[in-house]
């Protein structure tokens, strides 16, 4: 029995250093830090049912980490510890218990509350007040000589300020924000080189450049957590006070850092800013708790690596493992067929993860991803599940390579590539039913028709009834035709056959875009409506004629003709229009009526005057363009409340920003 537990243990150590070796040193983990959490818990829990068979090189014996010998070793001052986890609430309250039982009472105790920041820690040490050398974490004894590198970090001074100790060793966490790990990557893409996954790994790699004129480009910043050494200079009482003297002296703290008692303090502390992950402008995988007052850190004292008076609490894991079953195709709205993975049902990010985007045939190749593989998973907030690279020493032999089906899987036309696009496309046309039914919810769509009601489910089930086989057969459903309908009572019925009717009344830019032509968007369908002013205008425009309007290419103008030059196109516009759908005249737009043409607009935030979609309308009445993203091509923000990352890049570009009161002061002089 104890040669199996031991036969386990050595295994367990054995993959725990090679992911230490790939996480530290190669910059380039193979697996999420949950993996690695699982791993250690494991070895840990065998560890202490038999501590006969712990040995000095286990890992649960130090901090992890190796030297890279592109850099020269260089001894901490005072060992740099790593903090133990907690993952729940009740391994919490019984981590808080613990120090109760230590201590020997039942006062409150307080504690500083901090987030956890996902970068690289770093030792830092000043002596009369200049930076003298900066280290890694390494071993935690010994750590990398990245002095050169550390003194590029704009957020680092090279000399302290105000009544500082003569000699100051300082720990913090160097990190890359969400805005430039976005910039690095775009970099990355249009060079054709490798992107970094997280920004995790960009900071890790960028800190530990041999040039650091490379580490000086890549916007690096730093928060200092803790104090490993001070001579010549008295420090505070408790932990946030030492942290308000780092400051004073110069040294960034997390402005997020907050005193709170118990263990209810640090609870709503965790749901708080847990809340506000996604909106913070840097990644977090958690937050830390550390009892306040020094004295009593003191009497609780450390275990082996680490200290009892802190612990990390961690968020869910946005990062996991989980096996590919098989990638099944879907057809969108225009033909795009698009590979979708079916994977092991996997907890991540909050909730049980069963399928995750691929993309397109390109990304499948980018990947080298094969069904049976082991995949890492993420989900951050609500981004759609991806499949973000693949563990291949867990490939199995019979892993099996995807291919995109030679005939749709829905109507079994041919399936054809464009030249030089990444996407596989359905020749089918109409006649796929996946395409109608994805037009006709298209053309009912809030931004579209608006018709309030008509939802997918009640699409798919009058597509299923043959009730619905193209958009104009909306304007000929009767009440005696839907009234029995699964869920359609009397008023409901009458409800929808109201909102139908309501949606005869439109605009010439909503009807274009609810048409559904491949590229062509709310601002590209606006542009066109106040080109042409006439859809019979627009129907007979050539090619040539498109491409003369601004922002308008050769590929949008292309696909604009080619549907126009679709007979049957061409018959349901004119159903249409027969059955009542109209629009004002619009009489041609000059520049005074459109004085923001050429600026480039974006909404983030809740507005409390008006919908997000009014503002945008509004500002594409007035000839502006309304992005979903910050660049630096952007003129002005439209921040409401609760605004994020949004408004934390806009700030950081330089960029106008306009709160809702400014910019309907704005809009109302204009108007």
């Amino acid at each position: 029995m104890t040669l199996d537990i031991q036969k386990q243990i050595d295994h367990l150590k054995a993959t725990i250093e090679d992911y230490n070796y790939q996480y530290y040193v190669l910059d380039n983990p193979s697996v999420p830090d949950a993996e690695y959490d699982r791993l250690m818990r494991e070895l840990k829990s065998l560890e202490n049912a038999h501590p006969e068979l712990i040995t000095a090189d286990s890992p649960t014996q130090k901090v992890s980490g190796k030297l890279d010998n592109s850099f020269q070793p260089i001894e901490h001052l005072t060992p740099m510890l790593s903090l133990d986890n907690v993952f729940n609430i009740e391994d919490f309250a019984a981590y808080q218990q613990r120090l109760h039982n230590r201590l020997k009472d039942d006062a409150v105790l307080a504690f500083t509350c901090e987030p956890k920041l996902d970068g690289l820690a770093i030792s830092i040490v000043y002596r009369n007040g200049l930076l003298e050398f900066a280290a890694t974490r390494g071993d935690g004894k010994v750590g990398e000589d990245v002095t050169h590198n550390i003194r590029t970090i704009a957020s680092i001074p090279l000399k302290l300020r105000g009544d500082y100790p003569e000699l100051l060793d300082v720990r913090g966490e160097v990190f890359m924000p969400k805005s430039a790990f976005e910039k690095i990557n775009q970099d990355a893409i249009e060079q054709g080189v490798k992107t970094f996954a997280n920004p995790r790994n960009a900071a890790a790699g960028s800190l530990r450049q041999l040039d650091p004129s490379i580490t000086a480009k890549r916007n690096l910043a730093v928060y200092f957590y803790s104090i490993g050494t001070a001579e010549g200079q008295a420090l505070a009482d408790t932990h946030y006070q030492r942290l308000m003297q780092l400051k004073s002296w110069g040294l960034p703290v997390c402005p997020e850092v907050k005193v709170v008692e118990e263990a209810q303090g640090c609870l709503t502390y965790y749901d708080d800013i847990l809340n506000r992950r996604d909106q913070l402008p840097y990644e977090i995988d958690g937050v830390v708790y550390k009892v306040n007052t020094i004295a009593t850190q003191q009497v609780l004292g450390f275990v082996a690596k680490a200290p009892r008076w802190a612990i990390a609490h961690k968020f869910p894991a946005q990062e996991e493992l989980t096996r590919l079953l098989a990638v099944d195709f879907q057809v969108g709205r225009t033909g795009a067929i698009t590979p979708v993975a079916r994977l092991e049902p996997v907890f991540v990010g909050g909730v049980t993860v069963s399928n995750a985007t691929l993309h397109n045939m390109d990304e499948i190749e980018r990947l080298g991803v094969k069904v049976g593989d082991t995949v890492i998973i993420r989900r951050a907030g609500d981004v759609i599940p991806q499949i973000i690279s693949v563990v291949l020493e867990r490939r199995p032999d019979n892993a099996a390579d995807v291919n995109i089906p030679e005939h749709c899987p829905v109507c079994a036309s041919e399936v054809e590539r464009e030249p030089d696009q990444a996407i596989y496309r359905c020749t089918g046309g109409l006649v796929c039913d996946a395409q109608k039914k994805q037009a006709i919810k298209h053309y009912a769509s809030r931004k579209a028709m608006d018709i309030e009601g008509l939802g997918d489910k009640l699409i798919e089930l009058l597509c299923d009834k043959k009730l619905l086989g193209n958009v104009t057969d909306i304007y000929a459903l009767s009440k005696t035709s839907i009234i029995n309908l699964e869920r359609m009572a009397e008023k409901s019925a009458d409800n929808l056959l109201s909102a139908i009717e309501k949606s005869k009344q439109t605009t010439l830019a909503k009807f274009i875009y609810a048409l559904g032509i491949r590229e062509v968007g709310e601002v590209t369908a606006l542009n066109l409506a106040n080109h042409f002013l006439e859809i019979e205008r627009l129907v007979e425009a050539s090619q040539e004629q498109l491409e003369s309007i601004k922002d308008i290419g050769e590929v949008v103008a292309h696909h604009i003709v080619a549907f126009f030059a679709n007979e049957e196109n061409r018959i349901i516009i004119e159903k249409l229009l027969e059955a009542g759908v109209h629009w004002p005249t619009i009489e041609n737009p000059d520049e005074d009526q459109q004085p923001l043409l050429g600026q480039t607009w974006v909404i983030t935030g809740t507005l409390a005057q008006m919908k997000r979609a009014e503002a945008q309308q509004k500002l594409q009445q007035l000839g502006a363009k309304v992005s979903g993203s910050v660049s630096s091509k952007t003129f002005a923000l439209l921040a409401g409340e609760s605004a994020g990352s949004k408004l934390n890049k806009a700030t950081e570009l330089g960029i106008k920003i306009y709160t809702e009161e400014e910019f309907v002061t704005m809009i109302s002089s204009i108007n």
